[in-house]
């Protein structure tokens, strides 16, 4: 699969599109000429989307999903398929995160993220590779995180859905080579979107790192999700089994890739200033 290269009525679907890095790449593959369907757990945003790209004389139908029911995925494939008769790209993007010390999460915020998270991307693949398939053609893209590069103290379950997503990427794209079709793990750094707001944050009173901390950080300090958006699209173009994007997620992972022992050095030091009280 060597990518591909001109977007222009390309069947895309994208999740998670209501806002955020959905939302900025659904536009960005828009203005490219791609036929987009969008979904997301959020009617009233995924409505915005269609309208935005609508106004800038792009195509869009949106889907209201919840990527956690399978059979809510099932039928989005089937309705695809019914109206364009193919997909040509499918971007698996919907998350959310959940913060704290891991003796505070419980296993039901456990089990709500990794049904997204995780289980969310498979039902994706799981639904709309066999028409992939049958064409010898396509990319598969997943959100996974610079978390799922480099781990981050007191994100445990989102660190883990999010390993777990770059790990079934590469398996997937070496197993997927044969039918032609591409698969990239996008890996975004520190990002201004709505994950901050609508995370589930079990901080111990006292700790500096609650979530009206971390979402006035990700404010004041993160890249605006357009910048995913064209990494995206040019990972695509290039058929890139990674896409990180910004310095902090190069800067990590090479640190990581050159020693081990200062990586965890620099974790204990996180987990010592993020969740102490």
């Amino acid at each position: 699969m060597a990518g591909i290269k001109d977007f222009r009525d390309k069947v895309v679907v994208i999740t998670g599109a209501g806002s955020g890095i959905g939302k900025a790449t659904a536009k960005a593959f828009a203005a490219q000429g791609a036929d987009l369907i969008v979904a997301d757990i959020r009617g009233d945003r995924i409505a915005e989307t269609v309208k935005e790209i609508e106004d800038l004389g792009g195509k869009a139908v949106g889907r209201e999903l919840d990527v956690a029911d399978r059979t809510q995925v099932e039928a989005i494939a089937k309705f695809v398929i019914e109206q364009r008769g193919r997909v040509d790209i499918l971007y698996n993007n919907a998350g959310v995160g959940v913060g704290g010390p891991f003796e505070d999460i419980s296993l039901e915020d456990w089990e709500w993220l990794m049904n997204i998270n995780l289980w969310g991307v498979v039902y994706g693949v799981h639904y709309f590779l066999p028409y992939m398939i049958k064409r010898k053609y396509g990319q598969i893209i997943n959100t996974a995180s610079g978390a799922g590069l480099c781990a981050i103290p007191g994100l445990s379950p989102y660190v883990a859905s999010k390993f777990a997503v770059v790990g079934f990427c590469e398996a997937l794209r070496a197993e997927l080579k044969r039918h032609n079709i591409g698969v990239s793990a996008v890996c975004p750094g520190i990002i201004n979107t709505n994950i901050t707001k609508d995370s589930r944050v079990h901080m111990p009173e006292g700790a500096k790192a609650d979530q009206d901390a971390v979402v006035e950080f990700y404010e004041k300090r993160g890249w605006p999700p357009e910048r995913v958006a064209k990494a995206v699209l040019k990972g695509v173009r290039k058929n890139r089994a990674v896409i990180p994007v910004g310095p902090e997620t190069w800067v990590s992972w090479y640190l990581k890739r050159l020693s081990i022992p200062l990586h965890n050095a620099f974790l204990a030091l996180g987990a010592k200033s993020l969740i102490s009280e």
